[in-house]
């Protein structure tokens, strides 16, 4: 089976839907009750419900999830009988196999029990209607990529004695998101230096996100928390709750991360771990979901509108950093403003 361990959950549905063409005769005998196996409509019912439930053990590669709703309903028109499947879960992975056998075994079940009265039944269709949940239903439409900082702040691989494995880390996990990693820098555990830099990517560069990666644990020189709260102007405490949370079912040691989050005039700052699984786990859990901060933070009339720009997927990081990086200059970000609110995508 695929592995799915990295991803997180969300609120999946699903909706599948099954064709079922009648003989002439047979709607007729469903609405006097003269069938010799009964209403097959209450029974397939049950059967879907069953069979959403026991879709692992059906489909081979199908990972086994722990169903929260299973609605199934029956439309008869002329000469067809319809069968609608929904399901709900909280869970990795998405449901519309569950939906999908579900309407199939439904549209089986309703087969076997007119066929002593029907020859001409054909299950016409069985196709997947709609879905929702997963990362994708969360990425955010950007007008240009974002611009970020990646800071690396250990003592040890600052003087060479370790490589960075944990920035490095970051810098791949922003790949797939919209946006440029346009510096890449390495800083020993001092709080002035790290203060000095936040407050230079934010003020001077007017950088849009600065991730640092390392100084968020509980040793004497873990500093890095204690020096991005001096210029934090406005905290998001749920940004590294969430990172925490993700991390921690996945080893005991995350709750142990001191990691804060949120603005300095229009600049986001993300403290991660210092550990290369700590920050690439993190990564898993803010991502692409962190993004929508820049929609809520900043005021933009073409969101307003309600047409959001599009993302450039094409947008990748470079492999190099420049080291005469000059700062943009352009009119001066405020954290306030109108908050414009996504709007959801209407169901196809």
């Amino acid at each position: 089976m695929k592995d799915v361990s990295e991803k997180f959950e969300t609120l999946r549905t699903a909706k599948a839907q099954a064709q079922i063409r009648v003989g002439a005769g047979t709607p007729a005998l469903m609405a006097a009750g003269k069938l010799p196996k009964g209403d097959p409509l209450p029974v397939a019912r049950v059967a879907a419900v069953m069979a959403a439930k026991r879709t692992s053990e059906i489909i081979p590669y199908c990972h086994p999830i722990p169903i929260d709703h299973v609605d199934v309903q029956m439309t008869s028109l002329d000469h067809w009988l319809i069968v609608t499947a929904e399901v709900k879960a909280i869970a990795k992975t998405g449901v519309e196999m569950e939906a999908l056998t579900a309407a199939g075994v439904a549209a089986l079940t309703v087969y076997d029990m007119l066929k002593p009265v029907d020859n001409e039944l054909v299950i016409e269709s069985i196709r997947l209607v709609e879905k929702t949940g997963g990362k994708s239903d969360f990425a955010e439409a950007v007008a240009s990529p974002l611009r970020v900082a990646v800071l690396v702040l250990s003592d040890s691989v600052h003087s060479g004695a370790k490589e960075d494995k944990a920035g490095k880390a970051i810098v791949e996990a922003l790949q797939s998101q919209p946006v440029k990693v346009e510096k890449y820098e390495i800083l020993p555990d001092e709080t002035a230096q790290i203060r000095e830099a936040l407050v230079r990517y934010s003020d001077e560069y007017k950088m849009d996100m600065v991730i640092t990666t390392g100084g968020t644990g509980l040793s004497p020189r873990d500093v890095t928390v204690d020096a991005a709260r001096a210029v934090i102007r406005r905290e998001i405490p749920g940004v590294m709750e969430a990172a925490r949370s993700y991390g921690q079912r996945r080893t005991p040691y995350a709750m142990l991360s001191r990691g804060i989050a949120g603005f300095r005039n229009g600049t986001l700052i993300v403290t991660l771990p210092g550990s290369s699984r700590g920050a690439k786990e993190s990564m898993q859990a803010l991502f692409p979901a962190l993004l929508h901060v820049f929609r809520i933070a900043r005021h933009n009339p073409q969101h307003d509108a309600g047409t959001p720009p599009a993302i450039h997927s094409s947008s990748r990081c470079r492999s190099s950093y420049p080291s005469d990086h000059r700062p943009r200059r352009g009119p001066k970000r405020t954290e306030g403003g109108d908050a414009g609110r996504k709007k959801k995508k209407p169901l196809e």
